[in-house]
C-alpha cells in the first residue's frame, strides 16, 4: 500500500466542478500511537482498528483519505462514533497533525505554510463550529460574535456593526445584550454559528454542530444552515452522523467506516447505488421518493412526440408518480437551460420506488 498522495477514484467522484478546489486532500492519515509514521504504508496498515492496536500499540483514525472541495459546495462526511470524521475535519485546519498526507487550501499546502500563514488562515479563512457552542459566559452575545473580529484587531464599532448585521442573519435581532446562559441551546448554537461568520470566511468546517440540540431544535438549525448557504455559497465540510441531516445539506456525501471513505456521492446516488452491505444499511429507512429525483432516473431522451409534457431535472420522484399514472407516454425532462435532457416513464418510477437490487447497487 502507498500513501496515495495522487488523486483517488474517489477524489474524483467528489469533484463536481472544474478549476482547482477550495479543499482538496491527498492521501491524508491520522494514526496516533508511538511510531505512527510506521503504519503509514505498512503491512499492518488494513487491519482492523483492534488488531492493529494489539499490534502495534497504534490507532488509525484516519487511513489515506482523498476528496475535493469545490468553492461553494457542502461536502458531508457522515459515519458511525469512532469512525474518523472528527479527526479528519480537524486535520484539514491542523487542530490535528496528520501523520501523512496532504491537505491543499487554495493551492497551498498547510504541512508547508509557516506558523504566522497558519495563524491567519484560522482567523480570517477559515471558521469552525463545533458541537459544543464553547460562547464566552461572562460576554453579552454582541461581544462572543464579535470575539474574533477583536482578535483581529478592528475596532469597537467595526465590530459591533458586523456583529450585529450576523445577529440579524441568523434571526437573533435585539438579543446582542443577553448574555448566553439567558438563550436556549438552539438560540446559542445561532449565536456560535453568527460568530463563525463574523469574520466572513471563505470556509466552514462543522463537526457535528447539532447533534446536541433537540430533534425540533435541530431541524430548524439545518434548514438555517441550508438558507444560510444558499444566500452565501461557502465552501463547507459538515461532520455528522445522521444521515438525514448529510441528505438535506450535502452536494457530496462521504460515508466514513474504520478511517476510510467508503463511498463519496451525491445525496441521490448513495441512496439509489449504495457500494456495499455497509451503506446499504444506512440508506435501508430513507424515502427514497424524496431523495431521488427525475434527472437521477431518466432514460436517455426521446423524441418530443412521444412525450407527453416536461418536467424538471429536480422534480422529486414523489412529484412524478401522479404525472406518470395519468399517461402512457414518457414525460421528457429538462435541465436549468430548459433543453431535454432525458425521459422518464412509469417503468422508470416503479424501479425508483423498489429497494436497490444486487445489479444496481
Amino acid at each position: 500500500m502507498s500513501t496515495a498522495t495522487e488523486p483517488t477514484d474517489q477524489a474524483a467522484a467528489a469533484a463536481t466542478s472544474g478549476g482547482t478546489p477550495t479543499i482538496s486532500c491527498r492521501g491524508v492519515w491520522k494514526v496516533f500511537g508511538p511510531h505512527a509514521d510506521r503504519v503509514v504504508g505498512s503491512a499492518d496498515a488494513d487491519l482492523p482498528r483492534a488488531e492493529l492496536e494489539a499490534r502495534t500499540g497504534c490507532v488509525a483514525a484516519v487511513r489515506d483519505v482523498s476528496f475535493d472541495v469545490p468553492e461553494g459546495n457542502v461536502f458531508v462526511v457522515m459515519g458511525l462514533s469512532g469512525s474518523g470524521k472528527s479527526t479528519l475535519v480537524r486535520c484539514i485546519s491542523r487542530l490535528i497533525e496528520p501523520t501523512a498526507g496532504h491537505v491543499i487550501i487554495d493551492g497551498e499546502d498547510i504541512a508547508d505554510c509557516s506558523a504566522e500563514w497558519l495563524r491567519e488562515l484560522r482567523r480570517s479563512r477559515v471558521s469552525m463550529v463545533f458541537q459544543h457552542f464553547g460562547l464566552l459566559p461572562h460576554r453579552r452575545v454582541l461581544d462572543n460574535v464579535a470575539f474574533g473580529l477583536e482578535v483581529q484587531g478592528k475596532s469597537k464599532t467595526e465590530r459591533h456593526a458586523r456583529a450585529g448585521d450576523m445577529l440579524d442573519l441568523v434571526g437573533l435581532s435585539g438579543l446582542g445584550e443577553s448574555y448566553p446562559d439567558e438563550l436556549s441551546g438552539g438560540m446559542q448554537q445561532r449565536v456560535g454559528l453568527a460568530r463563525a461568520l463574523a469574520n466572513d470566511p471563505e470556509i466552514l468546517l462543522f463537526d457535528e454542530p447539532f447533534s446536541a440540540l433537540d430533534p425540533l431544535i435541530r431541524r430548524d438549525m439545518q434548514d438555517e444552515v441550508a438558507r444560510l448557504q444558499r444566500e452565501l455559497k461557502k465552501t463547507v465540510v459538515f461532520i455528522t452522523h445522521d444521515l438525514q441531516e448529510a441528505l438535506k445539506l450535502g452536494d457530496q456525501i462521504a460515508i466514513m467506516r474504520d478511517g476510510r471513505f467508503v463511498q463519496v456521492d451525491t445525496p441521490e446516488a448513495v441512496v439509489a447505488r449504495p457500494v456495499d452491505d455497509y451503506v446499504r444499511d444506512f440508506v435501508r429507512d430513507v424515502p427514497r421518493t424524496h431523495v431521488l429525483t427525475a434527472g437521477g432516473i431518466m432514460t436517455a431522451a426521446l423524441g418530443t412526440s412521444e412525450t407527453s409534457g416536461t418536467v424538471a431535472a429536480t422534480t422529486p420522484v414523489s412529484e412524478l408518480v401522479a404525472m406518470v399514472v395519468a399517461t402512457e407516454k414518457p414525460i421528457a425532462v429538462i435541465d436549468d437551460d430548459g433543453r431535454v435532457c432525458g425521459a422518464v416513464d412509469r417503468l422508470a418510477v416503479l424501479r425508483a420506488l423498489s429497494e436497490p437490487d444486487a445489479e444496481r447497487a
